[in-house]
């Protein structure tokens, strides 16, 4: 035996054994709205050195994982079956509400 910890559905704690295709990886990805922003004629003649001067001092306090976090982040779950079949044809729905 393993002195590993033991691999738990994200959903219903069920331990999952590798190797016996009782159980789905999900991988999720999430990344903040990747469209430009929109920069007009009067965008351009503004003095952008006072916005990025106060962009910087309200990003001094946060760390660069908190910054990166806020851009984008990976997931990874394990859902037993059962917990996936009801997981994907939902996976916005939030159990806890």
């Amino acid at each position: 035996m393993s002195d590993e910890e033991p691999l738990l559905c994200s959903r219903c704690l069920k331990t999952l054994q590798p190797g016996r295709g009782e159980f789905f990886v999900v991988r999720i990805d999430a990344v903040t709205d990747p469209t430009p922003p929109e920069i007009s004629a009067p965008d351009l003649r503004r003095d952008t050195r006072r916005d990025w001067r106060e962009i910087l001092a309200a990003l001094s306090d946060v760390s660069s994982q908190e910054a990166l976090d806020q851009v984008y982040r990976r997931v990874v779950i394990h859902l037993c079956n059962a917990c996936f079949r009801v997981w994907i044809e939902n996976p916005a729905e939030n159990d806890d509400a």
